[in-house]
């Protein structure tokens, strides 16, 4: 789940690079603006490609990916997951039937990834980038043949994402940030290919922005905080403090994605001591 923005009938997947190609699933939303990207990456020539994300339980996504793949002559070796979300891995067990594909991520069991790990895959070289906040099994692939990385919703194509309390935790959002911001200053990563929303060209501009932004978000609930009081119930109004603080902070944001916002203002009064 990630924050708000509309669909951009303009972004509709496609390659990025030499090695990556976005098959977009139909499952647009104000929260997964318009769609899941499910990422298919191979090395030029190869028959062996990596799925990044197959999606939600959708079948006829599902037979999409696979023509895809079969189009090129390939089969699916591996499979990874950038967080356990369901319109990211809701399908992964009937992905894996179909595939007969191994699929890793982060916590689950012998399949886990590790911070650091070097994937190797038809010569398709990947990076296991730890990235919690968002979920705490949130994480990342740096692409290095191409300097992107995949985000999953760590960064999006637009917006910004929800730290999903309590799974997501604001302290290890900003850390997986600030991680982010070494590999884009280093110049390893140049582009960002996200899990909803089209691909980002700038990934030290929008890595920089999400820091900006979270610090000025946290700004925001502070001057609420002395405006509403720290109580965590306020007796007669019928709202807790999370309700009243997004009414105050998130103003600007859709009602209709009020519920995401509240999440992250639970990650936000926990990092202040709040709750």
């Amino acid at each position: 789940m990630q924050g708000p923005g509309p669909a951009d009938p303009s972004w509709q997947g496609g390659a990025w690079g030499a090695r990556a190609v976005c098959v977009l699933c139909p499952n647009p939303s104000p929260m997964t603006l318009e769609g899941t990207n499910t990422w298919v990456l191979a090395e030029p020539g190869s028959t062996d490609v990596v799925v990044v994300d197959p999606g939600p339980l959708d079948e006829g996504h599902l037979q999409g990916v696979l023509d895809h793949v079969a189009g090129r002559g390939a089969r699916v070796a591996l499979t990874l997951l950038t967080h356990g979300h369901w319109d990211h891995a809701e399908s992964a067990s009937r992905w894996a039937e179909i595939t007969a594909a191994p699929v890793r991520a982060v916590g689950r069991g012998h399949d886990d990834l590790a911070a650091g790990e070097l994937l190797r895959v038809g010569g398709l070289e990947l990076l296991t980038v730890a990235t919690p906040g968002h979920t705490a099994d949130s994480v990342s692939f740096l692409l290095p043949a191409e300097q992107v990385l995949l985000t999953g919703d760590t960064v999006l194509g637009r917006g910004t994402t929800v730290v999903a309390y309590p799974d997501g935790d604001l302290t290890s959002y900003l850390a997986s940030l600030e991680r982010l911001q070494t590999l884009t200053g280093s110049g390893r990563v140049t582009s960002i290919a996200p899990g909803h929303g089209p691909v980002v060209p700038d990934a030290a501009g929008t890595v920089a922005y999400y820091l900006e932004h979270r610090h000025e978000r946290l700004e925001q609930v502070r001057r609420a905080l002395d405006v509403l009081g720290a109580e965590p119930e306020l007796p007669g109004t019928g709202q807790d403090l999370a309700d009243l603080v997004v009414e105050t902070v998130y103003a600007d944001v859709p009602r209709e994605v009020w519920p995401a916002a509240r999440l992250s203002v639970l990650a936000q009064l926990d990092y202040l001591g709040v709750l």
